[in-house]
């Protein structure tokens, strides 16, 4: 009967499906054709960010906590919309950036400097690596995980990590703008854009020459998270303090539109086609849904309270 009820669970997701991370401690899958809120997993203390799988069937969240550091990781069954189990990272506090590569989950431990490795094949923490640079935020990781990034939000900097050998890493340590704390690649490989959240500025950084090429301002208050669309046209910044989303042209770097969209606007998460973009405004409970065609404000999604990271299952 279990095997049977979660078959049945599993015909109910959604292809594709939108996760949302709420951080009153649950996970929202969402059905984004419908808007509508189909389950919803437990989670650890104040939750963050979330990854998904790349066979979409296991998400995870950083469960970064509140007045008391969080050290651990949810591990959630999509299919039954469970918490399997909660990943224990002893030592390791205020998990946060998460990024799913190569049948592994890497994670950044902003207290302690690091990005650490977890195999849900084997349950184990299996690899770390210190950045040496103070509050290590958000990590991306290329599929044949032969290059890092980090944002160091307390160091002013951006980390490059280069594998050179099986257990061989190259960090360099690129000075950007004030608080530097999402960012992300362009389409094409070449730069990464950092949204400097102290200054309201953006860094561009050559990937080859691993060094900053062009620093422009987008008068943002606090800038939270950063992401281009896959098709290469525009970039979104979300402004956490002003509330508001900021689009860009990519090739002009002007501003299209600004859109004021509520308290607390955070995590930005981009549809594959570049059709429609997700934006959890944290401080009203709500994940706003804007069509980038049009850039107007379409719908919005009621998915719990303190949404923040979200994540895409094809």
């Amino acid at each position: 009967m279990a095997l049977i009820a979660a078959s049945l669970a599993f015909a109910q997701m959604p292809s594709p499906a939108l996760l949302v991370l709420n951080k009153e401690g649950t996970l929202a899958i969402v059905d984004p054709t419908s808007r509508k809120v189909l389950g919803k997993a437990n989670t650890g203390d104040t939750p963050h960010e979330v990854a998904a799988s790349t066979d979409g069937k296991l998400a995870f969240a950083s469960n970064y906590g509140g007045s008391a550091p969080g050290n651990s990781i949810s591990v959630i069954d999509l299919a039954s919309r469970k918490e399997l189990h909660r990943v224990d990272l002893g030592p390791l506090r205020r998990p946060h950036g998460l990024a799913f590569a190569d049948g592994k989950l890497y994670f950044t431990a902003e207290t302690n400097k690091l990005i650490g490795r977890y195999d849900p094949a084997t349950n184990q923490v299996d690899w770390l690596l210190g950045t040496g640079q103070n509050s290590t935020h958000m990590v991306m990781v290329s599929p044949d995980t032969s290059q890092m990034f980090t944002s160091n939000i307390g160091s002013d900097s951006i980390t490059m990590i280069e594998r050179t050998g099986a257990q061989n890493y190259n960090e360099t340590v690129i000075p950007v703008g004030k608080g530097p704390e999402g960012f992300d690649m362009s389409p094409d490989g070449k730069q990464i854009w950092a949204a400097n959240s102290r200054d309201g500025s953006v860094s561009m950084i050559d990937i080859f020459t691993k060094r900053v090429v062009h620093t422009f301002s987008v008068q943002t208050k606090r800038s939270n998270r950063l992401k281009f669309t896959p098709d290469g046209r525009l970039v979104l910044i979300s402004d956490l303090d002003a509330g508001d989303l900021v689009v860009l042209e990519r090739a002009t770097r002007k501003e299209v539109k600004r859109m004021n969209l509520g308290h607390q606007p955070a995590g930005i998460l981009i549809e594959p086609d570049s059709s429609r973009a997700y934006v959890a405004v944290t401080g009203d409970d709500n994940v706003a849904v804007i069509d980038l065609k049009t850039l107007d404000l379409i719908a919005r999604i009621q998915t719990g309270r303190g949404p923040d990271g979200m994540a895409w299952v094809k």
